[in-house]
């Protein structure tokens, strides 16, 4: 998958499985002088490789009821880990020879959501791994409903709708019905209000409404399941508040928002209104710090676990 044309810096960092710092190691980043609250480090882990348990530049992550955290990367492993770092079971995606997967979701019946990016579908499992094939949505290109570009996510209302966003040419959102038939679709290439450069995450809160990271646009947008945009915020830059390639969000059932930006390596906390109320992570390689992250998810005690994907691991945080 192409990532945006920003400057980057080649690292490649080597470490033990997990880094539990002590108190005088813990990191504490904010944004600045008027950051109202920062961050702390609980853990760092993840060595890079291809072996079990080690990951090579991962780009998703989903949590379940159990906080186990279900992880993707550049082999196209599906691997599963505890919050400690430990890991329990992995599988691999069917094919992946033209690319692949750029998202997870644990869908509200236990099933895992797989956005197979460059084979233009979604593909649904069981948690331990066995591929549900009845209920796999595409596979087509194109942009007629029910044919994908680059799907980059997917998620599930309480009432078992299935949205799904992709990018590329058509940049929009679909809707299905529980058995997989197209519904609706909404958006379209562009930077008006809900239209999408890049929709590269999607989350559903407790109302049912749609949030998406409009990673290229640099913001946050809010729909309701019919496509109707009801909120969002954003603007580019580095300063509490802004965003700078946002690439995934998460909600934490109190009122707030946790954004991963890949362009700024940081994680901001807001309010549901986009008032920013703290950040973690500059740049680097260091625990503490991150490189390029993709994606993050929220655990059951209020931890955040972050996808550090250049520097191949996963840090735990508290914000």
């Amino acid at each position: 998958m192409p990532e945006p044309a920003i400057h980057r810096r080649q690292a490649i960092l080597q470490m033990g499985t997990a880094v539990w710092p002590t108190a005088a190691s813990l990191s504490v980043s904010g944004c600045g002088p008027s950051d109202p609250g920062g961050g702390r480090l609980i853990a760092a882990w993840g060595r890079r490789g291809i072996v079990e348990g080690r990951l090579q530049k991962p780009r998703a992550v989903a949590i379940d009821n159990d906080d186990h955290l279900y992880i993707v990367d550049m082999t196209a492993r599906i691997q599963v880990f505890d919050i400690r770092g430990k890991y329990l079971r992995g599988w691999r995606t069917p094919v992946s020879a033209n690319g692949k997967p750029s998202g997870l979701t644990v869908g509200p019946d236990s099933t895992l959501l797989v956005a197979d990016t460059h084979y233009f579908r979604l593909l649904c499992y069981t948690l331990q791994g066995e591929l549900l094939e009845e209920r796999t949505i595409g596979g087509r290109p194109g942009n007629a409903p029910g044919e994908f570009g680059f799907v980059t996510d997917a998620v599930c209302d309480s009432h078992g709708h299935y949205f799904v966003a992709e990018y590329g040419e058509y940049d929009r959102i679909q809707k299905f019905s529980p058995q997989g038939r197209f519904m609706r679709q909404w958006g379209a290439h562009g930077s008006e209000a809900g239209q999408f450069i890049r929709p590269q995450n999607l989350a559903v809160d407790r109302d049912d409404n749609i949030w998406v990271t409009d990673a290229c646009n640099h913001r946050i947008q809010v729909f309701d399941t019919d496509g109707r945009r009801i909120g969002g915020w954003g603007n580019a830059g580095h300063a509490p508040g802004a965003l700078y390639y946002p690439y995934d969000l998460a909600l934490d059932g109190q009122g707030h928002i946790f954004v991963c930006e890949f362009g700024n390596s940081r994680v901001q906390k807001f309010n549901r209104q986009g008032r920013s109320l703290g950040c973690w992570g500059t740049w680097g390689r260091k625990p503490g710090q991150l490189n390029n992250p993709w994606a993050l998810a929220c655990d059951s005690q209020g931890g955040i676990h972050v996808v550090d994907t250049n520097n191949h691991r996963v840090q735990h945080i508290k914000l």
